[in-house]
């Protein structure tokens, strides 16, 4: 709760659209439902209400800071457990959750780390690519800086959460897809965004 007389915090996914349209890549059909949105969140709506699923996951994962976006798709990979989930994986959830927790560049670079044990198949894996593509350097530690592009994270953690949707039980993804942009609007308010795991 905010004290009386102070602005809660923005929304997270209330930003300006139009630098997140060319990640999108949006058929014209698509992009013409979200024309002339006043922001992010303006379009998540439209493109909802498109049924638009993956690419409203897309837009989530390109629009919310990027701390967030990490933080969203592990949330995602714990709602939909993966009962023969490789140690590689969950030690790079766990990894991408520490990140989040405390972003420095050694965790950072654990994560990526811990990522490249596995097969990258997984969503816990690209939440923990999505924190080393976060910022720092991409090049070795000691050797000049590679900045990775800004959008890198917003393409990891878009396939992590679309891996999460449709894993074990890829019918259930239309009600994963609702449940996941629901914990991602609470993210965005600043809230946890914890979704009950799955039963099997």
């Amino acid at each position: 709760m905010s004290e009386a007389g102070t602005k809660p915090p923005p929304n997270k996914l209330q930003v300006p659209l139009a630098p997140l349209l060319p990640r999108l890549e949006l058929e014209a059909p698509l992009a013409a439902t979200i024309a002339g949105a006043a922001d992010a969140m303006a379009a998540l709506d439209a493109l909802l209400a498109a049924a638009a699923y993956p690419e409203a996951v897309r837009l989530v994962a390109h629009a919310l800071p990027k701390r967030e976006a990490v933080w969203w798709c592990c949330m995602c990979a714990r709602a939909v457990p993966d009962p023969g989930l490789p140690a590689p994986d969950a030690e790079a959830l766990v990894a991408a959750e520490n990140w989040v927790r405390r972003p420095d560049d050694s965790i950072r670079r654990a994560a990526m780390d811990l990522a490249q044990k596995t097969a990258f198949r997984t969503p816990e894996a690209w939440a923990a690519v999505g924190a080393f593509w976060s910022g720092g350097s991409m090049a070795p530690a000691g050797q000049p800086d590679v900045p990775p592009a800004p959008h890198l994270t917003g393409v990891a953690i878009a396939g992590g959460v679309t891996l999460a949707a449709v894993r074990v039980a890829p019918e259930r993804a239309p009600q994963r897809y609702a449940r996941f942009i629901g914990a991602a609007r609470e993210i965005a308010a600043g809230g946890a965004g914890r979704m009950a795991p799955e039963d099997g």
